[in-house]
């Protein structure tokens, strides 16, 4: 329904008992798209994500947050280091891999740094972690990174919004 200067209204609701439009709301905002990984006693693991975020400067921290239900999440909780790789607009297929499968690093290029943390060589860019700290937030956990390297390339990120990978253009 639109108003007199002809926006659409917004529906309120109560997102505790409307989770799917709350998800739906949630959804409209865009994020870039990460793969997240660390080594576990099962080998290198990676999880897709678009919770993440930078914190800080000085220090140089970020965030990002597994939810609690992923049985991938005690191997991140447990992780000391761990790299966060920003996706390029192109690597569509490569988050939706690491959504399902956190062990489908075969036909990844990928390398192994000195704290056995996995790398993807093939990313838009990339933060070396050390856990920082740990907060309980709800069904997931923000975990903060300490960034002790980082790497960063020229291309385009990787976008999520409303359910579906995309892109931006640069406007004129």
């Amino acid at each position: 329904m639109a108003d007199g200067a002809g926006h659409l209204q917004m529906e309120t609701f109560n997102p505790t008992t409307s989770a799917r439009t709350y998800r739906d709301a949630l959804g409209c905002f865009a994020t870039g798209v990460t793969v997240v990984t660390c080594a576990s006693a099962k080998g290198p693991l990676a999880m897709t994500a678009n919770s993440f975020a930078s914190v800080s400067l000085d220090p140089p921290l970020v965030l990002w947050s597994p939810g609690k239900n992923s049985s991938r999440y005690p191997a991140f909780m447990t992780a000391q280091h761990f790299a966060i790789h920003v996706l390029r607009n192109d690597q569509a297929a490569l988050a939706t891999r690491f959504a399902k499968d956190g062990t489908a690093f075969d036909g990844t290029a990928w390398t192994m740094d000195t704290n056995g943390t996995p790398h993807l060589t093939d990313c838009l860019s990339r933060f070396d972690c050390l856990t920082h700290a740990q907060h309980d937030a709800g069904d997931h956990t923000i975990i903060v990174g300490l960034v002790q390297n980082a790497a960063h390339s020229i291309g385009q990120p990787l976008v999520f919004a409303q359910g579906a990978y995309g892109f931006f253009t640069n406007g004129s």
